[in-house]
């Protein structure tokens, strides 16, 4: 029977949601978020932490939001009954100490329990058996300042640089050791398009100042393709006209690398923006 529940869910909540469904016992897991059958029948009430931090390590409260099904407390300071006042205009935290001191609490036990976890960096695992093809953007390098994570960095080339030791990397974790073959691309995979080729603005996205797709993608002047792993220059190839990748055979040991292979350009080097390893 369908009904409607009016309760706070979060993407937290899907995995033990298709664990509790699937009657799987927890591998051992802390999970944030709660099994669906709990939060619709009103078990616990629950507070959520949703942030964007968008820097390489993050900081408390930095454009953050504590929310319940009525309340929100923002960058810790701010609060505001969404129920009544949804485009949180009136600010009302000196009106409601106690409920201020309570959702700082959770945010203060929140905190506590991943800021350990923020001096571990994340790899992505590469020779898995199961997985043998894995596709990496420059979303995921590693840097000090913001990577190139949407297209407008990528059709302008703003994460050019004058040297490869400015670049960033992919942090990468093999799990099984052997010959891998890792292909550079400037366009993603699937487009096919030429490393040294331009392209024309997309469409615009209805309700947006301007989309990312939006923006021209200018052409490269590439002379050259290297493979850099764990600050060492490993190969390098000449880049053609025609080229829409340019791929590398390398042996790869088990354990943790950092990956950062790149374009020479005119006026300096840009980073693979798009990578495919393939393990053998």
């Amino acid at each position: 029977q369908a009904a409607e529940v009016d309760e706070l869910m979060h993407a937290v909540d899907i995995v033990p949601t298709l664990l509790d469904l699937t009657k799987t016992p927890n591998p051992g897991v802390k999970f944030d978020g709660l099994p669906l059958a709990t939060i619709v029948k009103g078990q616990k009430t629950r507070f959520l932490v949703t942030d964007s931090q968008r820097v390489r390590d993050p900081v408390k409260w930095k454009s953050s939001s504590v929310m319940s099904n009525k309340w929100r407390l923002i960058n810790g300071k701010k609060l505001y009954r969404i129920d009544r006042d949804p485009g949180q205009k009136k600010n009302i935290a000196k009106d409601h100490p106690e409920q201020v001191a309570a959702m700082r609490a959770f945010y203060e036990s929140w905190w506590a329990d991943l800021s350990p976890t923020y001096s571990q960096t994340t790899e992505i695992h590469l020779g898995h058996p199961q997985h043998p093809v894995v596709e990496m953007t420059s979303h995921d390098w590693i840097q000090e300042r913001n990577p190139p994570w949407n297209q407008k960095y990528v059709r302008q080339m703003i994460g050019k640089v004058e040297s490869p030791e400015k670049l960033g990397y992919w942090a990468v974790k093999v799990v099984e050791g052997g010959e891998f073959t890792i292909s550079l691309h400037r366009w993603p995979n699937e487009a096919k398009h030429p490393i040294t080729a331009g392209l024309p603005s997309g469409e615009n996205v209805p309700g947006t100042t301007r989309a990312f797709r939006n923006f021209k993608g200018a052409a490269l002047k590439t002379k050259s393709a290297v493979l850099m792993i764990n600050g060492k220059r490993i190969a390098k190839k000449t880049v053609t006209a025609t080229d829409t990748h340019i791929t590398f055979a390398t042996p790869l040991s088990k354990g943790t690398h950092e990956l950062a292979p790149y374009f020479e350009v005119e006026g300096g080097v840009i980073g693979s923006y798009y990578c495919t390893v393939m393990s053998q």
